[in-house]
C-alpha cells in the first residue's frame, strides 16, 4: 500500500508540461482530408447520453477549417461531475468556464484565462471568439477516434475536437518484456494515466514520474516525456535504465490482449510489453 500512495501522490507534472513550448510540432488534422486519406469513412454517432459521451478531455485540431498550430496543446476538458465546467488551454493560456447543454444545443460561456503571451499560428484569440459563437455539436467517430464538431447558429462547423480511444492504455501495468528480454522478475510496475496525461511508476529500485503527450494527427500515437526518478543505487539499475530508455523510444501503443499492451517505436517495433495488473496486486 505504501508504494501506492506514493505512486498516487506523486508530484504534479504541470511544469513539466510547460517544457513542451519550446517543440514547434505542427499539430493538427485537415477536417476535409480525413474521410479522404483513409479507408474507413467517417461515421455518424448518435448522441443518447450527452454527459456520457462528451465528457473528458478532446483536443482542438480545426478552427474555421484551418489546422490548429499552438506551441501548448489547445485542449478543452468537458467536466460534467463538477456541474458543467469546462477548463483547458487555448493553445497559450489555462482557460476556466462553463457551457449549458441542452440535447445537442450546447454553448460556452464565463470564460476566464490567464494571462501570458505566445507567439503561435493559430491565435489564441481565434479560439476564445469561435467558441464564443458555438450553439449545437455533432459527433462522428473514425477507427478508434472520435471527432466533436461545434457548430455555430446556422449549422455550420466551426470547430473540430478529437479525442483518442486510449483507455485501454489507462491503469496499472507489470513490464513484462523490454526490447524481447524477459523482466518480469523485477516487478517493475507504472500507472498510465491516458486523460490526465501523467504516467507514474515503480522500478523496483526508484520511483519515477513523467508526463504523456498524444499526437492528434495519429491514432493510437503516445509518448512518455520529462521522465524524472528518485536516484536510488540498485543492482538492478540497467533494468531501470533501460526501461527509461525504452519509454522514451515509444511512438504509439497497440492492445494485444484484454491483459495486455504493447508499446512501438517509430518503425513499430515492440520495445516494452505490459500486462494487466490490479491495484492490490501493485502493493
Amino acid at each position: 500500500m505504501t508504494l501506492l500512495m506514493a505512486m498516487l501522490m506523486a508530484p504534479a507534472t504541470m511544469d513539466a508540461r510547460k517544457k513542451k513550448d519550446k517543440k514547434m510540432e505542427k499539430r493538427g488534422v485537415n477536417v476535409e482530408n480525413v474521410v479522404a486519406n483513409v479507408e474507413q469513412p467517417m461515421r455518424d454517432v448518435e448522441v443518447i447520453n450527452p454527459a456520457q459521451q462528451l465528457y473528458g478531455e478532446w483536443d482542438i485540431v480545426v478552427v474555421r477549417k484551418k489546422q490548429v498550430y499552438t506551441m501548448e496543446r489547445a485542449y478543452l476538458y468537458l467536466d460534467f461531475a463538477g456541474g458543467n465546467k469546462v477548463y483547458g488551454c487555448n493553445g497559450c493560456n489555462t482557460i476556466n468556464g462553463a457551457f449549458q447543454l441542452s440535447g445537442n444545443d450546447i454553448r460556452f460561456t464565463d470564460f476566464i484565462s490567464t494571462s501570458e503571451s505566445c507567439r503561435n499560428v493559430t491565435n489564441e484569440k481565434t479560439i476564445m471568439h469561435t467558441l464564443a459563437e458555438v450553439r449545437s455539436f455533432t459527433l462522428q467517430a473514425q477507427y478508434n477516434a472520435q471527432y466533436l464538431n461545434l457548430m455555430n447558429a446556422k449549422g455550420t462547423v466551426l470547430m473540430v475536437l478529437k479525442r483518442h480511444n486510449l483507455d485501454a492504455m489507462n491503469g496499472a501495468w507489470l513490464v513484462k518484456e523490454i526490447d524481447s528480454e524477459n523482466v518480469g522478475q523485477y516487478n517493475m510496475r507504472m500507472v498510465i494515466d491516458a486523460v490526465m496525461q501523467t504516467i507514474h511508476g515503480d522500478t523496483g529500485c526508484n520511483i519515477i514520474n513523467g508526463v504523456i503527450s498524444l499526437d492528434p494527427t495519429k491514432d493510437m500515437a503516445i509518448q512518455f516525456e520529462d521522465l524524472v526518478s528518485t536516484e536510488h543505487q540498485c543492482e538492478s539499475i540497467e533494468y531501470e535504465t533501460a526501461l527509461l530508455l525504452a519509454l522514451e523510444r515509444t511512438e504509439s501503443c497497440k492492445r494485444i490482449n484484454q491483459y495486455e499492451m504493447a508499446l512501438l517505436d517509430n518503425k513499430g517495433n515492440i520495445v516494452i510489453m505490459l500486462q494487466r495488473i490490479n491495484l492490490r496486486q501493485s502493493d
